[in-house]
């Protein structure tokens, strides 16, 4: 045999190697891992698009097979395996990947816990309402054509895109050497952002962020600070912080649940679920009891059950720690621009779309003008025939053939090739009145149609305003409202307690400093004169000493017998029910063991107009600004210095301008105006406030409202309500008047309380028993009189509190 002749080039291998790559590295960013900054697409996602387009599966027409649309595109447009353009096409279809699904799916298209679709042969597709746009005038030459892999077919290089798919969609995409990473946004807020830029081409970031808050993910999420967002919209790129969006919810046995309704963009719910069992497990994150998926047609639920005194605000921290509750959204805005790839700011992105709809508006104008002159001259010619349509059948029957026919109709009435082809065409039916008005009428529309569409290749304004109202208009039909919050807050300083739910409290502290609390929901009401129920299961030494009510967001300061203030917010002392023990002050607060707690108040906020007013067993009072305690917390300050054996006995929160009432064990009560006491700072000891017997001592402060009444509670478990209009004010430091008869029955005043006619009360013995009133049960009576029994007393226990639990509505 012959050996064949050949030409050997020789080439150094790393000139082949770099040349070789740089082709492939070049094919993959522009024909397939980037989209266009256009029309957003990446070229599979395109010729899907078309390929449904031209299989005529529009929103209003049935499905057809994705295995259908997959081949159509694979065969004529997308030579590439078919596992890819089905993923592509699943993807375009999930509405927990894409904000504004382009393809409307039937059938399994994979699930949010990672789950598969169904094989192509089994699910359908069809273009979904807001997909359709994105191909609208497609055939109005508004885009180029490019001949697809064999030259065989046209298919289009971007798509018209109606609407800003880059921007509501956003993009992910690794090529070679770069990589998209592009958040999807709110359509009303993009388009209320284009139209701006529109209107001001020279609008600042700060502008278009007026309307683009930032991202709105799909799966919704918390994205935490304005910085992240700021950066990537500057430079196009950025990390934005994500976390899930959760409520805390009490259960009716008290225990605590996270349920996690949100979860950030991308995350698979399945695999975090199992994380989060994991770290359980291997004890990272303790305090959870059990973990549920409730998640259902309704939307997602993952409940993460506490186990009883559990501090919410600590396990949650550990979940964003250490799971993908918190993620981080890298943002990398890169797109091609003229086959370039290109890092984008948020104000290039919409100048590139605008710029888009021009060059596409424009190009519709002008086939839509074109066709409107060709129609107009037909009717021109048609309207001329019929005018002389005697002379015209004439012209026609002396012809020998339609060609001499045509020939002398342009002779005789000037036309044109294409008007007198008309003409010959024309029906007979045309010859009626009624055609003839239908024809005038149609020529009158077009020269209207035909002076707009020139006028809007003239007026660049106008062009631009038609580009606005087509945006509107698509906003108004497929926008929604934003699903992910933005905080303006960054990550760290982020307060739990938004999240926490308001919700009624019954806080008890016992004796030896035990501390809980129980949702008021918890409580049964009981008629008068009830024996009450269980409370709290206590030492056989310890008894309950103080009860209150208080919601959860509020703030509760704790002032002890050394005089020193501390608070904590409700919410973070552990939850009981209504037989348990609960916790130790002492573990939440940093208190010396040579100091009990002896009274608590319940305080909304820190203000200079508001003030602490402080009562001592000796009838010492003080008026501080709540201001003053803003910092005392968990650590402690001084509210103010006691005598020696004198104890604290109330304290109240007033307004500055207020009467008070001051209420004796021995029976006294004295109303002054608490402008009598002038407010002091923390470190002072105070001025005389009632003037005490030698045997006698201060059993309560209250603040007069005359809307309401006293509620006098003796030790034995008597007790009656009393008008403050039956006191007269008196000044500081005097001995008041009668307000109940003591008896060796009744036993001393130990509490009381101000309430209202529709008000619930709560009282508890020293020996834990609870029992839950309706204040109208309790007769109204004079200074003198002894009241009512409110409950059955079996001594040696006796009524050491008492407390009012206000109304929802209040």
């Amino acid at each position: 045999m012959e050996e064949q002749q050949g030409k050997v080039i020789p080439i150094a291998i790393e000139d082949e190697v770099k040349t070789a790559y740089l082709n492939y590295a070049m094919s993959v960013i522009v024909s397939r891992a980037l989209p266009d900054v256009r029309d957003g697409l990446k070229p599979v996602h395109r010729r899907l698009l078309y390929a449904m387009d031209e299989l005529g599966l529009h929103p209003n027409s049935p499905t057809k097979k994705s295995a259908r649309i997959t081949g159509d595109a694979m065969g004529k447009y997308h030579p590439h395996g078919d596992a890819s353009l089905y993923d592509a096409l699943v993807r375009m279809a999930q509405d927990f990947s894409l904000r504004y699904p382009l393809v409307q799916g039937q059938g399994n298209f994979g699930s949010i816990d990672g789950d598969p679709p169904a094989a192509s042969r089994y699910t359908e597709a069809k273009l979904s309402r807001i997909g359709d746009e994105m191909l609208a005038d497609l055939k109005k030459d508004t885009v180029d054509f490019v001949p697809n892999y064999d030259e065989s077919l046209k298919e289009p290089s971007v798509l018209p895109s109606a609407i800003p798919n880059l921007l509501i969609n956003g993009s992910s995409g690794i090529a070679v050497g770069m990589a998209t990473n592009m958040p999807p946004h709110n359509l009303n807020e993009v388009v209320d952002a284009i139209c701006a830029y529109i209107d001001n081409p020279e609008i600042s970031l700060d502008g278009l962020m007026h309307y683009i808050k930032g991202p709105d993910f799909p799966t919704g999420g918390i994205v935490f600070g304005k910085r992240g967002i700021k950066e990537a919209y500057a430079t196009g790129r950025g990390r934005i912080v994500v976390r899930g969006k959760f409520t805390i919810e009490v259960a009716k046995n008290g225990k605590e649940s996270i349920i996690f309704t949100e979860i950030p963009y991308g995350v698979n719910k399945a695999s975090l679920l199992v994380k989060i069992a994991e770290l359980v497990r291997d004890k990272v994150i303790d305090g959870i009891a059990e973990i549920r998926d409730e998640s259902d047609r309704e939307g997602l639920r993952i409940v993460i059950e506490l186990k009883k005194g559990t501090i919410a605000k600590v396990v949650l921290n550990q979940l964003f720690s250490h799971t993908a509750l918190q993620s981080t959204f890298g943002v990398i805005n890169l797109a091609l621009v003229g086959l370039r790839p290109k890092c984008l700011s948020l104000k290039e992105l919409i100048a590139y779309y605008v710029e888009h709809r021009v060059d596409v508006v424009t190009r519709r104008t002008k086939y839509d003008l074109q066709k409107a002159e060709e129609r107009a001259h037909i009717l021109e010619g048609l309207m001329i025939a019929l005018a002389n349509i005697d002379e015209v059948v004439a012209i026609i029957k002396a012809s020998r053939d339609v060609e001499l026919a045509k020939t002398n109709l342009i002779q005789r009435f000037v036309l044109t090739e294409i008007q007198a082809q008309a003409i010959v065409d024309m029906r007979l039916g045309r010859l009626t009145s009624l055609e003839v008005e239908k024809l005038q009428k149609e020529l009158e529309e077009l020269r209207t149609l035909i002076s707009y569409l020139k006028s809007l290749l003239e007026d660049k304004a106008k062009l631009m305003g038609v580009i606005k109202d087509e945006l509107r208009s698509v906003a108004e039909k497929y926008g929604d409202p934003r699903r992910t919050e933005i905080v303006a807050d960054e990550i760290e300083s982020i307060n739990i307690e938004d999240l926490i739910q308001k919700e009624e409290m019954v806080i008890l502290i016992s004796n030896l400093g035990y501390i809980k609390r129980v949702p008021v929901s918890s409580y049964k009401s009981q008629g008068r004169g009830g024996k009450g129920m269980a409370s709290a299961k206590l030492a056989e030494e310890d008894f309950i000493e103080q009860l209150f009510v208080a919601t959860t967001h509020d703030h509760l300061m704790f002032i002890t017998s050394k005089g020193r203030a501390y608070w904590l917010k409700v919410h973070e002392i552990p939850e009981g029910s209504r037989t348990s023990k609960g916790v130790h002050i002492k573990s939440l607060l940093m208190v010396s063991p040579n100091e009990e707690i002896t009274t608590v108040v319940d305080i909304r906020e820190f203000r200079d107009d508001t003030y602490l007013l402080l009562a001592t067993t000796r009838g010492i009072v003080k008026k501080v600004q709540t201001s003053e305690f803003s910092n005392a917390k968990t650590r402690g300050i001084i509210a103010i210095s006691l005598d020696e054996g004198d104890t604290l006995v109330s304290a109240l929160l007033t307004g500055g301008s207020d009467e008070i009432m001051m209420i004796s064990r021995k029976g006294q009560a004295l109303r002054t105006h608490e402008e009598q006491i002038r407010p002091m700072g923390r470190s002072s000891r105070g001025v005389t406030g009632m003037k005490l017997d030698v045997d006698d001592e201060l059993a309560g402060l209250l603040r007069v409202n005359d809307e309401e009444k006293m509620l006098i509670v003796t030790e034995y478990g008597y007790g009656k309500r009393v008008e403050y209009a039956e006191f007269s004010a008196h000044n500081r430091a005097t001995g008041g008047q009668r307000v109940y008869t003591i008896t060796e029955k009744t036993g001393e005043i130990v509490s009381c309380v101000s309430v209202k006619e529709d008000d619930d009360i709560m009282c508890i013995t020293s020996q834990g028993k609870s029992i839950k009133l309706a204040a109208k049960e309790i007769s109204v009576m004079g200074r003198s009189a002894q009241g009512v029994r409110l409950l059955q007393i079996e001594r040696p226990d006796f009524v050491i509190g008492v407390d009012r639990i206000a109304n929802e509505e209040e």
